[in-house]
């Protein structure tokens, strides 16, 4: 059975940084795209990357480029989100979900069929 759990959220003052972590079970981070959303109170979920280990490149959404970075332990199946200067605006639950491979899909969250059950972040002002 897929699964997907997120870790590393908590609280963190503006202009910090935190690295979440998406462990994968029952399918391989090589073979999928990795996406991360997030929705923040109130809001609908918005994408924030596609962590792309087939070969490609990961995608990211154009606002967080920049701020936002990938890497990943094959060996682990795990993926890793490291954000940093993080904003107050940043604050959401995260998500990372089970995508198509070589992020085929895009950062469309229709693409992406199994997800976790999130991990929530804080940035106080």
């Amino acid at each position: 059975e897929a699964q997907l759990v997120e870790s590393g959220g908590g609280l963190v003052q503006a202009g910090g940084s935190l690295r979440l972590s998406c462990a994968v079970a029952g399918f391989t981070i090589v073979d999928y795209g990795i996406g991360w959303f997030r929705q923040a109170p109130g809001k609908g979920r918005e994408a924030v990357a596609c962590i792309n280990n087939s070969g490609g490149g990961s995608l990211y959404a154009n606002s967080l480029k920049g701020r936002f970075t990938d890497s990943s332990n094959i060996a682990k199946n795990t993926v890793y989100l490291q954000m940093n200067s993080l904003k107050p605006e940043d604050t959401a639950v995260y998500y990372c979900a089970r995508g198509a491979w070589n992020c085929a899909g895009g950062l469309n969250e229709g693409e992406y069929d199994v997800w976790g059950l999130g991990t929530r972040v804080t940035v106080s002002s």
